[in-house]
């Protein structure tokens, strides 16, 4: 019997492959992470569909969505909004900014000053900011996907650890094969018309996240996903390995996973998919290992091959 989230997936999912191609498990993991209710880092070069796979899940899933281009010149205020000095009634009213909405694109988040980006940090731990001194709940559910591109580092301004930290899954999004490419390439006029459609609600939303919070991890299950964190601890590549939070959202996003193919427990493949995306960004490599051209994406494949998988 298919569950809520199941049915969401198959329908969202449906809906995005009408304008992104190639992408499908990228979108999946997208739904995934927000589903377990996270956010998203999606890095990329320029003009690989990172905004349209955001945009189009949001606009499935019948979410508020907005999109912020992020810049050196951007300011605090002109996320979480500022008090504004109405000249008709001599007081000051709240001006809201874009930070209110379900899904929040932070594009090329890394454009923006370390201020600037420290601002998305209450909104995405505790899912409120506070304006002037008075604290404001955000819409639920809140969602940021944030982009950025690893290659032009010119002008940008690393994420830190901490913030890192704040995103559920990294997902990377490569450019098309020539396959891809040639299917996009004949269908530009309709993808330019976004055909996209919203098969969701906000309510049908929350609450397939809350399904996914009743998602069973069975023992030999909980004891993978610790054999994997605290693999990352051993690993003579990694300088400082996954935190309790990453276990915590690695347990999460897997719950998901499994909630999205109609299952009411975790397998260990779900382990899998989950982490990585939940751990490579959260992973510290060694001077040396970084030096040799080593990515962390890397390192979690080795620790997959290395963890013996649990035996049903």
């Amino acid at each position: 019997m298919a569950t809520r989230a199941q049915r969401l997936a198959e329908k969202v999912l449906g809906q995005v492959g009408r304008v992104v191609y190639g992408l499908e498990e990228e979108a999946k993991a997208l739904l995934a992470a927000v589903l377990a209710d996270g956010h998203v880092l999606l890095e990329g070069v320029p003009g690989v569909a990172k905004t349209s796979l955001a945009k189009a899940v949001a606009t499935a899933l019948g979410l508020g969505f907005k999109r912020v281009q992020f810049t050196p010149d951007l300011l605090p205020s002109d996320i979480i909004g500022t008090m504004v000095y109405d000249q008709k009634t001599g007081e000051f009213r709240l001006r809201r900014g874009p930070v209110f909405t379900n899904v929040l694109l932070a594009d090329e988040i890394n454009r923006a000053p370390p201020r600037t980006q420290s601002a998305l940090l209450e909104a995405m731990q505790e899912r409120q900011v506070t304006i002037e001194g008075e604290t404001l709940p955000l819409p639920r559910p809140f969602i940021v996907i944030a982009t950025q591109n690893p290659i032009e580092l010119e002008g940008t301004f690393p994420l830190p650890e901490a913030q890192l930290d704040r995103f559920m899954a990294k997902i990377t999004i490569e450019p098309p094969g020539r396959g891809i490419l040639r299917r996009i390439l004949r269908e530009a006029a309709t993808i330019a018309q976004w055909p996209v459609e919203t098969v969701a609600t906000q309510e049908e939303v929350l609450q397939a996240q809350k399904e996914v919070w009743t998602v069973e991890v069975k023992d030999p299950v909980l004891d993978y996903m610790l054999d994997i964190v605290e693999a990352t601890h051993r690993h003579p590549d990694i300088e400082l390995g996954a935190s309790p939070r990453a276990a915590l959202m690695l347990q999460h996003l897997a719950r998901a996973h499994a909630a999205i193919e109609g299952r009411a427990y975790t397998l260990p493949d779900d382990v899998k998919k989950a982490a990585r995306h939940a751990l490579p960004h959260r992973l510290k490599l060694t001077t040396e290992a970084e030096a040799s051209g080593k990515k962390p994406e890397q390192v979690v494949e080795e620790i997959l091959r290395q963890v013996p998988v649990p035996v049903p």
